[in-house]
């Protein structure tokens, strides 16, 4: 199952395009900032939580955007929280995994788990160093000050995206993970339209700190979708 998420093949992706729908500024891009990077190369940030819905639906359009410029390992599926709303959301982890790229740097902090406790607390599993810290007040203050929505996604301090972008809601996927795993390689599904159009729209980012590299992943289509960011 996870190679049907992490091997979508480029001719669907293709196909499927923007999903038939238009990214309505959920990707946008960041003035004055340093570039951020990570062992000499670009760096893609994510900061969310085992417990959130919505992280846990847009994991599956980052997992496939990134495997197009790399290789994961250690992925583990999960579901958001029961007691949430929407609640079970089938999805995948990224605490405990690995990624390789010889194009980008991605650093994922999954800041808790998934099941609360008798208090209503989630467990603590990873905690944002300074600089990510700083980072999300910067970037993701929300409107108190006190942290913005997760999920949150840094493409090298050149674009963020804050909170699910519209094609790729919680509401939009369909089934348990090996449906919607299965699904993305056939274009016409709507779990397909869902997750490969936004990962379509997260690889255009991509594409944009690597000076579309590799031309595998920075196809035509997605460089057609560069002007929408």
């Amino acid at each position: 199952m996870v190679n049907e998420v992490t091997n979508v093949p480029a001719s669907t992706l293709d196909q499927v395009g923007a999903g038939g729908a238009k990214l309505s500024g959920g990707i946008k891009s960041v003035s004055g900032e340093s570039p951020l990077t990570a062992n000499g190369k670009p760096e893609v940030f994510f900061d969310g939580a085992e417990y959130c819905p919505y992280c846990g639906a847009n994991r599956w359009g980052l997992i496939v955007a990134l495997s197009r410029f790399g290789t994961f390992t250690g992925l583990k599926t999960i579901h958001s929280s029961t007691s949430d709303s929407p609640s079970d959301v089938p999805t995948w982890t990224f605490y405990g995994s690995k990624y390789t790229s010889n194009y980008i740097t991605f650093t994922p902090v999954e800041e808790t788990g998934n099941v609360a406790d008798s208090s209503g607390q989630y467990p603590t599993l990873q905690t944002p160093t300074t600089a990510q810290a700083n980072l999300l007040t910067k970037l993701d203050p929300g409107t108190n000050g006190e942290g913005g929505p997760i999920p949150f996604v840094d493409f090298g301090n050149k674009y963020t995206q804050i909170g699910d972008l519209g094609m790729l809601q919680p509401s939009n996927l369909s089934g348990n993970w090996e449906k919607i795993a299965g699904d993305l390689s056939q274009p016409s599904t709507s779990n397909a339209k869902a997750v490969d159009g936004a990962a379509n729209f997260m690889t255009a980012a991509i594409c944009k700190l690597t000076n579309n590299q590799p031309a595998t992943a920075c196809t035509s289509t997605i460089q057609s979708l560069e002007s929408q960011l």
